[in-house]
């Protein structure tokens, strides 16, 4: 993964990263915006998703979602989180499947709330009704799906583990919104990498080093 990146950076530099550097420069406009008194009506309607919000109007705000950090953090933790891993994907992935898995990432925490505040709190996957007014978890879902998809992609199984046992221990001793979410995304990639791995056995298109070849 290295060798691929460093590559793609000395060959085209930023050139190399569009996805990526948009992505940080729209979230750090967002955080800007959201934090002004003319700018932050604006950016919930338009980036703004919660379960109480009508389906349609959720997923129309999804994709934007993914730039409007939370208020209640540190924007440089989510531009740092969105720079190295939005760029691992981006060059090793390509941009199409980048965008696609940080996409499902983000839409399966946004339904996951609906499903969990449905079932209600009694429910061992279910949400109190009071998660419905919270704003979804941004871009952190995207980055944890990519973080995933990155490590089974790469054979990467210790750090994989490492990261999803994280996200466990984090939703254990602070369980809310944002970290049930996170496991969603982490089961919706995992869903995508199972039936990669069954289409690839079935079609016997392994790579001789065991790695799917890269696509910059």
């Amino acid at each position: 993964m290295l060798r691929a990146v460093r590559a793609a950076l000395s060959e085209r530099g930023a050139r190399a990263l569009p996805i990526t550097l948009t992505a940080v420069f729209l979230t750090a406009l967002l955080q800007y915006a959201q934090n002004q008194p003319w700018g932050y009506r604006a950016v919930m309607d338009l980036g703004a998703v919660r379960a109480e919000d009508p389906l349609v109007a959720a997923l129309l705000r999804t994709p934007l979602s993914l730039c409007v950090p939370a208020l209640d953090l540190p924007v440089w933790g989510a531009l740092g989180q969105i720079l190295v891993v939005f760029g691992l994907a981006e060059i090793c992935l390509g941009r199409w499947r980048t965008l696609l898995v940080a996409y499902v990432a983000t839409l399966a925490g946004t339904l996951y709330a609906r499903v969990g505040i449905a079932l209600g709190p009694k429910s061992f996957i279910g949400l109190p009704a009071s998660d419905a007014v919270i704003v979804d978890t941004g871009p952190s879902a995207a980055v944890v799906g990519l973080g995933v998809f990155l490590c089974w992609r790469y054979r990467a199984w210790w750090t994989g583990g490492v990261l999803v046992a994280a996200l466990v221990v984090e939703c254990v001793v602070k369980d809310n919104l944002a970290g049930r979410e996170h496991l969603a995304a982490v089961a919706a990639v995992a869903v995508i990498c199972a039936v990669l791995s069954r289409r690839r056995r079935g079609g016997g298109g392994h790579s001789p080093s065991g790695v799917p070849p890269i696509q910059s």
